[in-house]
């Protein structure tokens, strides 16, 4: 199991150093960083999310549902992709970037097969080396500018990888993977989640409408927290708690990434009216 306290926690934050005249000489470039970020973190949270799809499908924990989100999960990533591939021939971003592609491809064909134990296996570990490249991307996009709300697109987007990361460590749990290690990482992504969502439902650059979407987040963390609470409890009572975590874990998904781009929607707003 691979240690990711770093990653997870010490994103470098962009800081607007530069002076308003520069600033508002280049906002489109500003706003592009941006959504290059969110771009990035959204990598970053299905390598995450589709490693817990590929879980839930195995237990055969609404194994139906959850093979059409891998399904229609996969077109979107080779857009991310896309979308990114101007900063693959940038040479600071070169290697990143092709690493990231390749883990992408690999994690894409293990999706394809029927789940083993072995392909499982395989699987989550491409899943955490693909998130932390994915990470290591979206660092270096928000230091190619000053892009003041790039911590909060990272932060929000970080977050949203931990949720997916926490509900595939507790399925991998409840399907009956006990070891120290998965129970050390779940506890360790709890805490770091709880904390995270304190932050950025504390952030002054936020709006009404990026503070309605981190409440529905903290709603659903509710449910997931108490499911999680409950691993080791005997009487599961056919299987509701692993259910809560899919579907809050699902809804956590959608609300940060709303979350994300409101703050992208937010700073180009904001470019525009001079604010």
């Amino acid at each position: 199991m691979l240690s990711l306290s770093f990653w997870l926690l010490a994103t470098p934050v962009a800081q607007a150093v530069a002076q308003t005249s520069a600033v508002e000489a280049r906002p489109a470039d500003g706003a592009q960083l941006a959504q290059d970020i969110a771009s990035a973190g959204r990598l970053r949270m299905q390598s995450q999310r589709l490693a817990k799809l590929h879980v839930q499908a195995a237990m055969g924990l609404k194994a139906g549902q959850a093979r059409q989100q891998i399904e229609a999960a996969l077109p979107e990533v080779d857009a991310e992709f896309g979308r990114l591939s101007r900063h693959a021939r940038k040479p600071n971003v070169q290697r990143t970037f092709a690493r990231s592609e390749a883990l992408w491809q690999e994690m894409r064909g293990l999706l394809k097969k029927v789940p083993d134990a072995a392909g499982s296996e395989r699987l989550n570990l491409v899943a955490d080396e693909l998130m932390v490249h994915a990470g290591k991307l979206a660092m270096l996009i928000e230091g190619e500018g000053e892009t003041p709300v790039g911590r909060l697109v990272d932060l929000s987007s970080r977050l949203n990888m931990l949720s997916q990361r926490l509900a595939r460590l507790y399925l991998q749990a409840y399907a009956g993977n006990y070891s120290q290690g998965v129970l050390t990482d779940i506890e360790q992504a709890r805490k770091e989640f709880a904390h995270g969502l304190q932050e950025l439902d504390t952030a002054r650059e936020n709006s009404t409408s990026s503070r309605d979407n981190i409440g529905l987040a903290r709603n659903q963390w509710i449910f997931f927290d108490n499911a999680i609470r409950d691993l080791n409890k005997a009487d599961r009572r056919e299987d509701r708690s692993a259910q809560n975590v899919a579907t809050s874990s699902e809804r956590i998904a959608q609300v940060l990434d709303q979350t994300s781009l409101q703050y992208v929607r937010d700073y180009g707003e904001s470019t525009r009216t001079g604010r």
